[in-house]
């Protein structure tokens, strides 16, 4: 088995980056597991303290749960996958149930900065993109699919994202045995690694 983690920061293109390298190793071989599946859950505050929460610190990822399912996953056992709404900011009971396979891929914005999870990757990915890109594509996604309207994004971004992405993500960028700049339109880079992946697992 070979687990690979492709960090960046948020709106860099990992979810991209991952979707390609899927497509081309085919569906069958790889698992995909989401940093964003094991926020803590905050069910038992007000919503409005739950939607003030910074996603983007380290202290909002229970690590030492995703570590021990990346682990299990090695070791051939199948896991339950938690799930999280960005809704209602809080974790769902419904868990999503994944098999081990050839290739385990683990994609979030601070994957490389945990030192019990770094030390489970074999392959370790940061996807770079400029910020203003990020921006555009964050303030797009968060109208799509997170209920937040521009200018919420925009506010959130200035308080909580851009700061813990000068901290805590791309620092991270050293730990990174390949780095991707362009995110997910750097078609040439996808494609060696995936090339990568293809001869290592032949090897």
């Amino acid at each position: 088995m070979l687990i690979i983690g492709i960090a960046g920061g948020t709106g860099s293109g990992k979810s991209t980056v991952v979707r390609q390298i899927v497509a081309r190793l085919g569906e069958g071989r790889v698992s995909v597991v989401s940093q964003d599946a094991y926020y803590y859950d905050s069910s038992h505050l007000p919503l409005e303290e739950r939607r003030k929460k910074n996603f983007d610190h380290p202290s909002s990822i229970e690590f030492p749960l995703l570590a021990q399912h990346i682990r299990d996953l090695r070791a051939g056992k199948t896991i339950q996958q938690p799930t999280y709404s960005y809704i209602t900011c809080s974790r769902l009971a419904e868990t999503i149930e994944i098999q081990p396979t050839e290739v385990v891929i683990v994609e979030g914005i601070l994957i490389l900065g945990n030192d019990e999870l770094r030390k489970e990757i074999d392959i370790k990915v940061y996807v770079d993109a400029d910020d203003d890109d990020r921006l555009a594509r964050v303030i797009q996604r968060d109208m799509a699919e997170r209920g937040r309207d521009a200018q919420m994004t925009l506010d959130r971004y200035a308080k909580t994202v851009k700061p813990s992405h000068l901290q805590f993500v791309e620092p991270t960028k050293r730990f990174a045995d390949i780095i991707i700049p362009q995110g997910g339109m750097n078609q040439v880079a996808i494609d060696i690694l995936a090339k990568y992946i293809n001869s290592h697992l032949k090897d």
